[in-house]
């Protein structure tokens, strides 16, 4: 499916399409080996390139869990971070009621087409979630749930985030696969230490064995997140003060060099704008530059 039939199916839903070199893209996960070419959006999509933390968990969460997933997500929204998550029942749903019930932003990325709520016992916090945040897929509207599609949206949802928090996952864990998925992309890696007793916090403790940072309070996550921060921060920034630069120029650029007069030729723009919009690009961390000339990142 192209560009345009994607906006096209889009349209109905009242979805908007994200493109890759589109200003809105998450920064984040255009870093990653394999990130989607397109996303469907509904709702804010300006949420997508804010700084943002994952929160996921059990679908059979322990009361205790979601009282702790609240208290977090509460925390992390006066922290000025949004939220996300997978929409999932449990912990995922916590996350976002959480964020939603202190006026926080929350972020859900969907295993399905934007027009597929799952579980459909989530209609309502989806459309919640429009209001006060966005859903956000790769799939195509009208495509249902399928087993192989919440791996590809577990990478999007560690993807598009400074870090992934688990409160709580049982042994094994879809959870666990998210939490693996961001520590191959580079993603700080956050977990609660349950008793040994809590069965389903075992996952938990595995993830602390094997490196993960462990969560005792908020402060826990933002130290260890506070470069990420400022990088993303500061990328954002700079995008926002020249909007066109980032949306015209990367159209001429692919993940090869280019030299600036190759550059100025292809988008028959003058030299001066072209070198203003590359000092942009640089600063936004979207470009490169080499001994020959410049390479998207």
């Amino acid at each position: 499916m192209n560009v345009a039939q994607a906006r096209a199916a889009a349209r109905p839903f009242g979805a908007t399409v994200i493109e890759f070199d589109n200003t809105h893209y998450p920064p984040l996960l255009r870093e990653i080996h394999d990130p989607p070419p397109l996303l469907y959006v509904k709702g804010d999509v300006a949420l997508l390139t804010k700084p943002q933390l994952a929160v996921v968990g059990s679908r059979r969460a322990s009361v205790a869990a979601c009282r702790l997933t609240a208290s977090l997500v509460s925390a992390l929204v006066r922290a000025g971070l949004q939220v996300c998550s997978g929409l999932a029942v449990g912990i995922d749903s916590a996350a976002h009621r959480g964020a939603l019930g202190v006026r926080g932003k929350t972020i859900a990325v969907m295993a399905t087409g934007i027009d597929q709520v799952y579980p459909r016992r989530n209609d309502v916090l989806a459309r919640d979630i429009v209001r006060g945040g966005c859903l956000v897929t790769e799939f195509a509207p009208g495509t249902a749930p399928r087993k192989q599609h919440f791996p590809r949206r577990n990478r999007i949802i560690s993807g598009m985030c400074l870090g992934v928090v688990v409160i709580e996952a049982a042994l094994p864990s879809g959870s666990l696969i998210t939490a693996r998925t961001a520590l191959e992309q580079g993603r700080e890696v956050f977990a609660l230490p349950w008793s040994p007793l809590h069965l389903g916090g075992r996952g938990c403790l595995q993830l602390l064995r094997d490196g993960a940072k462990m969560v005792q309070d908020v402060d826990d996550i933002l130290e260890e997140l506070d470069p990420l921060y400022r990088r993303l921060s500061s990328a954002d920034a700079a995008t926002s003060s020249d909007v066109e630069a980032t949306s015209w120029l990367l159209r001429h650029m692919g993940f090869e060099e280019i030299s600036l007069d190759a550059l100025v030729e292809s988008s028959a723009r003058p030299t001066a704008q072209v070198v203003a919009a590359l000092s942009s690009l640089e600063l936004a961390g979207r470009v490169e530059r080499t001994a020959g000339g410049y390479i998207r990142c």
